[in-house]
């Protein structure tokens, strides 16, 4: 019996053995899967947060940026595309053709795909409000060149291409209203040098057209030079208290010769209260401009008012205003633009420059104010402006 006693003992023994070898085993492989969770946790967490940094940065830039994905459905878009396209929501998950209403995109991820990017390539969106971008691509590709996607950048080229555009008109305008002065001022010249000289009165009437074709030229130069003194914030307000009513009747003494010469009646209906914050010798320019305007194509015979009120807003509207024949509603948009003219005929026989109402609307941008104009054709036409009001009561 001892035997069998002590063959149970030893094999007990081995089994003990062999259980706390299997325990050990089992505590090293759990150790080891623990350990093994725990750097797939970190790595997934640092993934994690990378990705997070990385979609941060591409939120934040400027430029709208898009990404596909390798079958080209929009991976990700940025608020500055979102912004850019009109699109309401990111359109994660759609196929770009069909999603982002740039013509020929996907056309362009193909062959960023195929030459490996693209820069610079301009796109245009049509619409109301065109826009113009400049669109640069690069496929995305992991370490075995496998494709894993398309990454798109836009730059906002509107702004730019608007400004060519006023660049352009702006240069073409000058050379149409200069060449036109100097081409009669030679011809009348040219006329007088070959012999005209010996007829007194057809001299005389050249002089004098010669002289009222200098006179616009040295107006347009004048315009010219303010235009560009008061975009390129040259001009230095001289802000002060004035009294409005002041600046206006100084204006009317001036232009009143030239408003009896058509029969119109000037009124000053500015109350003499009203006090404004603002350069005298600039407002006289903005009013001196908008009542000429309204001699000059309001109805001969007819009335000019100029008139204000002060608001709660411690803001002063004023207005001039004709009884002529308005301004066809497709003009109002543009008639503040530089060389701008409802009639362009009427206007050079008056002697405008064009320039006008386009200083009228930089001074008073210069003084915090507001322009605009309202006109019912064939009843008459209203500008009205803004200026920050001087408060008696405050100044008490």
């Amino acid at each position: 019996m001892w035997p069998w006693i002590a063959g149970a003992a030893a094999a007990v023994a081995l089994a003990t053995a062999w259980t706390a070898r299997e325990r050990r085993w089992r505590d090293r492989l759990r150790d080891q899967s623990l350990r093994i969770a725990e750097l797939r946790t970190q790595r997934h967490l640092a993934l994690v947060e990378e990705q997070s940094r990385q979609q941060a940065l591409l939120d934040s830039m400027l430029e709208g940026v898009l990404v596909l994905d390798e079958a080209g459905c929009v991976e990700h878009a940025n608020p500055a595309l979102l912004r850019l396209l009109g699109l309401e929501a990111e359109p994660r998950g759609r196929p770009v053709a069909e999603s982002v209403p740039v013509p020929g995109i996907a056309d362009l991820a193909r062959r960023a795909i195929q030459h490996g990017r693209i820069t610079d390539h301009e796109v245009g969106l049509p619409g109301p409000a065109p826009r113009a971008f400049q669109v640069s691509a690069v496929a995305l590709r992991d370490a075995d060149r496998i494709l894993a996607g398309t990454l798109f950048v836009f730059h906002d080229l509107t702004q730019h291409k608007r400004l060519e555009e006023q660049r352009r008109d702006f240069v073409a305008n000058v050379s149409h209203e200069l060449r036109t002065p100097l081409s009669l001022i030679k011809g009348y010249t040219e006329t007088l040098l070959g012999g005209a000289m010996d007829q007194r009165d057809t001299m005389v009437r050249f002089l004098h057209t010669i002289d009222r074709h200098a006179d616009r030229l040295t107006f347009l130069i004048e315009d010219l030079l303010t235009i560009s003194r008061l975009e390129s914030g040259q001009v230095v307000m001289n802000m002060q208290p004035v009294f409005l009513r002041d600046v206006v009747e100084a204006v009317l003494d001036d232009l009143r010769r030239r408003a009896n010469e058509r029969s119109v009646q000037l009124r000053n209906e500015v109350p003499g209260s009203i006090r404004v914050h603002g350069d005298g010798d600039r407002l006289q320019q903005v009013v001196l401009n908008l009542v000429d305007n309204a001699i000059k194509y309001g109805k001969p015979g007819g009335d000019v008012a100029i008139g204000a009120r002060a608001s709660e807003e411690d803001i002063v509207e004023a207005w001039v205003s004709d009884d002529g024949g308005g301004i066809p509603p497709e003009a109002r948009e543009r008639i503040f633009e530089r060389f701008y003219r409802v009639d362009r005929g009427r206007s050079r026989e008056q002697g405008g420059t064009g320039l006008g109402l386009s200083i009228v609307k930089h001074i008073i941008h210069a003084h915090g104010g507001e322009v605009r104009v309202a006109s019912d054709v064939g009843k008459g036409t209203t500008f009205f402006f803004t200026l920050p009001r001087v408060n008696d009561e405050v100044q008490g």
